[in-house]
């Protein structure tokens, strides 16, 4: 009887870029920056423990052309020890390392194979019974389904097929290489190994279809473990499917109920319990968090005056928790008693004279799915514009990062001026110079995907 064991992981994208968490200055910045690489780390680590015969990554290596050469370079020393240990690595090209997006790329010694982009290609592995069937992203957009030119299963041998593909649709993450679990599970396969959606999936309902999700968490919309997974194999059955963490950053997201609270005291007590179980549960990593405060309570209007002092307190906490905690937003989403959303009056219509943009705004910003439909929307456009020399403490400058909970608030009383009876004599908003050849061109390159 063959027996063998291999890591399946995708979406590593190494040293993909932050986005608006510089301007937190009590955020450990460089650790969450070195992030990817150490996760990296931790996947090298696990295949070499557990004796692992092959890798395969299914795509998102990179996030697109390296910034600078080490990128390549770290990639290259982990896959280096791999091969010193005498295992091999598959790797599949997707949309953000497409032939057609990155520049430059690593040759790769024998031991290190790379999927073909014109065609689907295969790997055998003679001494395991082991054939891998995968086309790499020729261009960084694939409309059409890539499976109905995948070849037959090799009789007799373990069939992998490698696939980056957004599957029949999902979510947050745009189309790429669509199909359907069904045509997958046609080409009768024994185990699929996907890429590009970031949360992790395993489908076991006969063939398995699985994503491990990306290696590491960027930010607050990619929460909860990340990692690998580890597939043991015996006599061409799959014995185990097993997620195996390989995240050093954790982003989380919290609420906690205010209901009732009359103090200030019984608000810390309720948050420090919180942050102790949050330290606990997430013990061994740096945990990024975003804590929502929810609830009816009498402190509502306190808690909105207090502004950064409630910030600085609710982090001392987090600071007292035992753990590795970091506050990355904290969020006031409270009401006063008898005030709830669901008994809120409903808004005027916008041509009415009572219309306020205001609460319109306010709502926005709270609104998880809005904000990500809003990066979506507008990350094309932003991309193209020329937006000249930004003043960092400037509005654009935190429309360049991106940061739509933040930004909405902001832009409240400015449209709110803007679009109401009376134009102010002088608008607040600098011009955005568009076409201004001279000048550099400081717009973020955004990433499908990821959250705003």
């Amino acid at each position: 009887m063959t027996s063998f064991r291999f890591l399946h992981a995708a979406d590593l994208h190494l040293d993909s870029p932050l986005r608006g968490l510089t301007r937190h200055d009590d955020l450990s910045i460089d650790r969450i920056r070195s992030a990817s690489r150490r996760a990296l780390d931790r996947l090298v680590q696990t295949a070499i423990d557990e004796k692992v015969a092959f890798v395969v990554i299914a795509g998102d290596l990179y996030d697109g052309n390296w910034k600078t050469i080490s990128t390549g370079r770290y990639m290259a020393s982990a896959l280096g020890r791999l091969l010193a240990q005498g295992i091999r690595v598959f790797l599949l090209q997707g949309n953000h390392d497409a032939a057609s997006v990155l520049t430059r790329d690593l040759p790769l010694p024998a031991g290190i194979d790379r999927f073909p982009s014109q065609k689907p290609g295969s790997f055998l592995l003679d001494d395991l019974g082991v054939a891998l069937h995968g086309q790499s992203f020729a261009n960084r957009h694939v409309p059409q389904d890539m499976t109905s030119s995948y070849p037959s299963p090799v009789p007799d041998y373990f069939n992998i097929g490698v696939l980056h593909t957004s599957l029949s649709g999902h979510g947050q993450h745009e189309t790429y290489a669509p199909c359907t679990v069904e045509g997958l599970r046609a080409r009768n396969y024994d185990y699929w190994a996907l890429g590009h959606v970031h949360e992790r999936m395993i489908l076991r309902d006969g063939t398995p279809i699985v994503y491990p999700g990306v290696l590491q968490g960027r930010h607050i919309h990619e929460t909860g473990e990340k990692g690998v997974i580890l597939v043991s194999v015996r006599d061409r059955v799959i014995d185990s499917i097993t997620p195996v963490p390989c995240d050093v950053v954790r982003w989380h997201q919290a609420h906690q109920d205010c209901s009732g609270l009359e103090t200030e005291a019984a608000l810390h007590d309720r948050i420090a319990a919180l942050f102790r179980q949050i330290a606990q549960e997430q013990e061994g990593h740096l945990c990024v968090t975003r804590l929502t405060l929810v609830g009816e309570t009498v402190l509502h209007d306190r808690f909105s005056r207090q502004g950064p002092s409630l910030r600085e307190a609710v982090q001392h906490l987090a600071t007292l928790s035992g753990g590795d905690i970091e506050l990355e937003k904290l969020v006031v989403a409270t009401t006063l008693p008898g005030k709830s959303a669901k008994e809120a009056p409903s808004l005027p219509d916008a041509g009415s004279e009572n219309f306020s943009l205001g609460p319109l705004l306010q709502e926005a910003s709270r609104d998880e799915d809005f904000l990500v439909s809003l990066g979506s929307d507008l990350d094309l456009c932003l991309k193209t514009l020329n937006l000249g020399e930004i003043a960092p403490d400037s509005l654009l400058a935190r429309i360049n990062d991106r940061d739509w909970g933040a930004i909405l608030p902001e832009l409240t009383g400015r449209l709110g001026a803007r679009l109401g009876p009376e134009p102010p004599a002088q608008s607040q908003i600098p011009p955005v110079p568009v076409s201004t050849p001279q000048r550099r061109n400081t717009s973020a390159p955004g990433a499908e995907g990821e959250a705003p």
